[in-house]
């Protein structure tokens, strides 16, 4: 029997007249849900080509991803906004310009912020930005939500509040001043104008008051050199897209050298046009990004660099200075000249050799080449160390004559040489104060450990050249009680300002007529500079000089490596886990070996069963210095004579356990010179490397990496350089491209998402791999767990090495292969690369596959191809079966064996509260037993459709982005949709030199790549 009682949810329901009664049968909510302020009015979505499907899913997926995230662990209480600031709109990015400036890296970049929350680092794109950011600087905003900062300012190790450290400090001017004892202030280069005009008030205040700056890795010679011909504490700026000869005598220009960021203007000269590329020579001895990007690579030793400079010098400028025969490359020194001479004033000669003579020599040949890319005027003022100032100042604390030391962005008792002079000099200084974010080797052995904040937190104002002004603003509240050394000057000086008043104040005389709302929107402003007039340079007496050069015994050749830089980030585990470009080694620093080198002293390297790589140990003697335990990795192109140690490693104050990694090479940076003499003798052990590529050959494998040369790519057609590969059909030879296991769809309504990748351009750097971490959370998984290959990253850049002299030749050798026992020796002997060998770099994601194997195979269709041409995965389908991974013929599939989040096994930024707030909410944080892999940043291209149907109008070309092409700066990465036919990518796709990876497979990529062509001749 049906009940016949009646329910309601109200007494107001009783009420039959009552209008909330009707709303309420009709819609759940009394009033309606305010969708308009996230989605746009209702004009432009009607008018919007994005079905109402399309955006359900968009919607859908994010509320699923977070409802699936509530229910899998316990819920954490939330402390809503009490006044939501207006700018701030949930689930939607904020951008905010500002500039990264911490001694050794400079850029001009954009903050995204989630919820006031700073989570990635882009590039500013505006015009006459001083952009460029590396996988440091896309590393850096990790480095902000560090749990071992310092919280709190000490004094002699207690906690301090900042009202007790600034009146210690300022006691200790004061009693400083009534006796004349000498106060200095050591910092890192700064390029602040506003702090070096502080700095001069605190001089005017107290007289004895002196600014040494001081820098880790320091170029104190070339700026010696640069000072004495212009006058200006500096170094020339260079535009290498202006060049068509390009000659570097031991500088990485893809690297750090003099700071870097020349990989955009380097790269626009590299990609052939109109039958034109530049040429790249470069000479070295350790293996670098220059190096393996250049088109002839010339390995010598540091003295044997001095005489090719000589040489070259002779012939630009028709001098007949002495010099010594290059056993071996002689030749091609000379031949190298006489081109860099025929290119007059679009050829360029740049040095990194740590030697005032050869600074000034290369200044002389530029100055005799009237060389475009060569311009001291636009004076870049990011190194001002002066090492000789160093010196003295660690002479004068040991003398007892340092009344007051204040240091900031500083660590000497780590990174100078002389370390335990300058400790003992610290015992003898009546007050020491360090501003450091870490309490380091330094802050940990001075008086006051001073709690600064990071520059995500920070004002401040940056002069990276001349005319070029560039603000900071913080994006964040300081996260700890700290404060910055110009806050700490304005109050040790009674000036009763902030100093963000002080900075917007001073800004004025220097934005060329902006107001100061638009140059903190913008980032920078530039000004006209006049140009710099050059003095006298006695070049002959320099060349006389570096024509005496002569080795004795190795040469140690000290460098920073592309992910750690000088140190100061060590406590980063993305820049731990980076693979390093040449080696592809993580997690460690090493010394780096020639093959004749390593025979000689014992040393070797080899893989296990687990097939990870193995080396001996070396101890390294330089002077009375002995460095012990360092592990050895044989790398082919380091020059005969010469070993390769990297900077930044051995740290182990303010780090995690994890994170002390390494050795120590600053130990060995004597006189802060990086070319030294060096023992080294083989050390009982062996080490484990953590390296993500044993493969170092490509063995001939041209559809992999397709090459020709510029002198080919001019004569003959497109079918005999950018061979289409054929497979057999009906006994027939026919295109791949012709033939098809699949039944094709019409992709043509829509979006259908490409990325191309030019191997012309793309120089390894890593900045997308860095990138790609940020925006997709990707994991951090320790060495353990990539020496079993089990590397979580979503993108890999492969390096191969040629087994000749050259990749053609190892296809004539491949080919030359007669029958299965010759074919197997010949391959065998092939995995060893060349003494010098060519180098290529292949980015390799993902290729997102119209006819994807992995789809194929998947029991549980958690792998699944999207109508705009990405394949998708569905991470609460997976069962971890894996079947996807083996079917991959790229391998990019990545295998999530633990949970990486909030275990305490894998201890990096996602195991603490703090490091999750870098965490993406637009991205799943997949749990273990997943695969995963390039999703192509659907959430990227899904908000950029978003945002232009709010707006009612059509995506713009190079609006639609992936983590990886927004962080390239060489322009080697273009994503897009090619349906639209007049976008960049649409236009890359026809270009001759396209081809799909492994294309005789029939997968049909939506990635593809661009034929690289070498200027050999």
């Amino acid at each position: 029997m049906a009940s016949n009682k009646k329910y309601w949810k109200s007494v107001e329901e009783l009420n039959e007249n009552s209008s909330i009664v009707e709303t309420l049968r009709n819609n759940e909510f009394v009033e309606q849900i305010p969708v308009d302020e996230f989605l746009g009015d209702k004009d432009s979505l009607a008018s919007g080509s994005t079905s109402r499907r399309d955006f359900l899913k968009y919607v859908g997926f994010s509320t699923a991803a977070a409802s699936l995230a509530a229910c899998e662990g316990p819920v954490v209480k939330s402390i809503p906004y009490v006044v939501q600031p207006e700018e701030i709109i949930p689930g939607v990015a904020d951008y905010y310009a500002t500039t990264i400036a911490d001694g050794f890296d400079f850029a001009n970049i954009l903050i995204k912020s989630r919820e006031g929350r700073p989570i990635k680092v882009e590039n500013n794109n505006l015009e006459g930005s001083r952009t460029g950011a590396n996988a440091r600087v896309h590393a850096s905003v990790l480095s902000l939500y560090d749990s071992l900062r310092l919280k709190k300012s000490k004094i002699s190790g207690k906690e301090a509040e900042w009202s007790e450290v600034n009146a210690k400090v300022k006691a200790s001017l004061e009693d400083a001043k009534a006796t004349g004892g000498q106060v200095v202030v050591l910092t890192n280069t700064m390029a602040s104008p506003s702090t070096d005009a502080l700095i001069t008030n605190l001089q005017a205040q107290y007289p004895t008051v002196k600014h040494v700056v001081y820098d880790a890795v320091s170029e104190s010679n070339a700026l010696d050199a640069f000072e004495s011909v212009y006058g200006v504490r500096g170094l020339a700026g260079y535009d290498f897209s202006k060049a068509d000869v390009i000659v570097s005598i031991g500088a990485d220009i893809l690297g750090d050298w003099q700071g870097g960021g020349y990989d955009a203007g380097y790269a626009k000269g590299r990609i052939p046009k109109n039958g034109k590329m530049s040429k790249h020579i470069q000479i070295e001895a350790n293996m670098s990004l220059a190096g393996a990007n250049a088109d002839k690579r010339i390995p010598l030793t540091v003295a044997q660099q001095k005489q090719a400079l000589v040489k070259i010098y002779n012939v630009v400028t028709g001098a007949a200075v002495g010099t010594s025969t290059i056993e071996k490359y002689d030749a091609e020194v000379m031949k190298a000249a006489q081109q860099l001479k025929a290119a007059a004033g679009k050829g360029v000669l740049v040095t990194g050799l740590d030697d005032v003579d050869a600074q000034l020599l290369v200044l002389a040949i530029n100055t005799a080449l009237s060389s475009e890319a060569f311009n001291p005027s636009a004076t870049k003022l990011t190194r001002k160390g002066n090492a000789k100032a160093v010196a003295q100042l660690v002479t004068d604390m040991n003398a007892g004559s340092v009344h007051t030391l204040i240091m900031s962005g500083v660590n000497p008792v780590y990174t100078l040489a002389n370390s335990k002079q300058f400790v003992d000099g610290l015992k003898k200084v009546k007050l020491s104060v360090a501003f450091s974010m870490k309490e380091d080797e330094t802050a940990s052995l001075t008086t006051i450990a001073a709690a600064a904040p990071h520059y995500l937190e920070s004002w401040g104002d940056v002069m990276m050249e001349r005319g070029h002004y560039s603000v900071m603003q913080p994006t964040i509240r300081p996260l700890f009680d700290t404060k910055q050394l110009q806050e700490a000057i304005l109050s040790w000086t009674e000036t009763a300002t902030s100093y963000y008043d002080y900075l917007k104040a001073f800004a004025a005389s220097n934005i060329n007529g902006k107001s100061w709302n638009q140059v903190v929107h913008d980032g920078f402003s530039v000004s006209e500079v006049s140009s710099l007039s050059a003095g006298a340079i006695d070049a002959s007496t320099s060349a006389s000089k570096l024509a005496q050069a002569k080795s004795a015994g190795l040469d140690l050749v000290l460098y920073t490596k592309t992910g750690m830089g000088d140190g100061q980030q060590a406590n980063n585990p993305w820049l731990q886990e980076f693979p390093d470009p040449i080696t592809r080694a993580s997690w460690d620093n090493y010394l780096t070996v020639s093959k004749k080198d390593a025979e000689k002293l014992g040393l070797e390297n080899w893989n296990v069963a687990n097939g990870g790589l193995n080396g001996s140990y070396a101890t390294l003697k330089v002077g009375n210095t002995t460095l012990s335990k360092v592990p050895v990795i044989i790398q082919p192109g380091q020059a005969v004579g010469t070993v390769g140690l990297a900077f930044g490693y051995g740290k182990t104050a303010g780090l995690k356990k994890e994170m002390q990694v390494g050795v120590n090479a600053y130990t060995l940076y004597t006189n802060l010179n990086s070319n030294q003499s060096v023992t080294v003798t083989k050390e009982e052990g062996e080490h484990e490397f953590a390296c993500v590529q044993l493969q170092k050959t490509l063995m001939g494998r041209g559809d992999i990496i397709k090459e020709t040369t510029l002198e080919i790519f001019n004569t003959k057609d497109a079918a005999d350089w950018n061979i289409v590969p054929v497979v057999s059909l009906d006994h027939k030879e026919t295109p791949a491209k012709e033939v098809d296991l699949w039944t094709a769809f019409d992709r043509s309504i829509g979006h259908h998402f490409n990325l191309s990748i030019d191997l012309n351009a793309c120089t390894g750097c890593g900045a997308c791999v860095i990138a790609c971490h940020a925006e997709n959370n990707v994991p951090v998984v320790g060495k353990s767990e990539v020496r079993r290959s089990r590397d979580m990253h979503w993108l890999r850049i492969d390096r191969y090495y040629s087994s000749q002299d050259t990749f053609d030749q190892d296809v004539v050798v491949k080919n030359n292969a007669k029958g299965l026992s010759d074919s197997i020796s010949t391959l065998t002997a092939m995995e060893d690369p060349a003494e010098n060998p060519q180098v290529a770099f292949q980015p390799v994601m993902c290729q997102h596959c119209n006819h994807a194997p992995c789809e194929t195979v998947c029991p549980v269709a958690a792998t699944s191809h999207g109508k705009e041409g990405q394949n998708h995965m569905a991470y609460n389908r997976c069962v971890g079966t894996r079947y996807c991974a083996n079917n991959c013929p790229y391998k990019v599939r990545r295998f999530n064996w633990f949970l990486y989040n909030k275990n305490s096994e894998f201890d990096y930024h996602m195991n603490d509260d703090l490091g999750r707030m870098v965490i993406n909410p637009d991205v799943n944080v997949r749990s273990r037993g997943v695969m995963e892999k390039c999703s192509m940043c659907i959430q990227m291209t899904q908000a950029t459709k978003l945002k232009a149907k709010r707006e009612g109008r059509l995506v713009k070309d190079g609006e639609f982005q992936t983590a990886c092409s927004a962080a390239c700066t060489s322009g080697a990465m273009v994503f897009g949709d090619v349906n639209d036919k007049e976008s960049q990518v649409a236009k890359l796709a026809e270009d001759d030199r396209m081809y799909h990876l492994l294309e005789h497979i029939g997968t049909k990529p939506n990635v593809f790549y661009h034929v690289k062509v070498r200027n050999v001749k």
